[in-house]
């Protein structure tokens, strides 16, 4: 299961450099930190799910002396929430992808957000057009079952 669990965490950083790689805009800082913000997630997910799932008696001894119970899940529980940890990274790093692309919206100052298909929005638009394709093109990515935009129309 650790395998699995593992080369899922290495099959989504090889996504994301992925699609920053091939995005073309291999200086956008923002992108850059939205990619490394998505990795860190992914990773962190998988770290606290295979640590939780460890029954030594040594930590089992430790867990009781600091909290006094010992919580456990099914290792198909840890497997569901990497995966969707992941889905949620791949679904951020695509939308930002599709931002880059679109001559448009790629100057744009718009940050992506995505928790179990619901994708976040915020930011600035030089205008509701471009707002409304944002909002488009989040709703046409695979994964995404509801967008929410607080992005603001902000003229120059």
């Amino acid at each position: 299961m650790k395998n699995f669990i593992l080369g899922l965490l290495v099959g989504a950083i090889i996504l994301i450099a992925v699609v920053w790689y091939y995005s073309g805009q291999h200086t956008h800082v923002e992108i850059k930190e939205d990619l490394r913000n998505a990795a860190a997630h992914t990773a962190q997910a998988v770290e606290e799910k295979l640590g939780a799932s460890n029954l030594t008696t040594a930590e089992i001894k430790d867990e009781l002396a600091r909290t006094g119970k010992i919580v456990r899940s099914k290792a198909e529980d840890a497997g569901a929430a990497i995966a969707d940890a992941a889905k949620d990274a791949r679904v951020t790093t695509t939308i930002k992808a599709r931002l880059l692309k679109d001559g448009d919206l790629s100057t744009l100052k718009i940050s992506v957000s995505t928790t179990d298909g619901l994708v976040t929005l915020s930011g600035t638009a030089s205008s509701p057009e471009n707002i409304r394709k944002a909002i488009q093109l989040a709703l046409e990515t695979d994964g995404v079952h509801k967008v929410v935009s607080t992005i603001q129309v902000k003229t120059p």
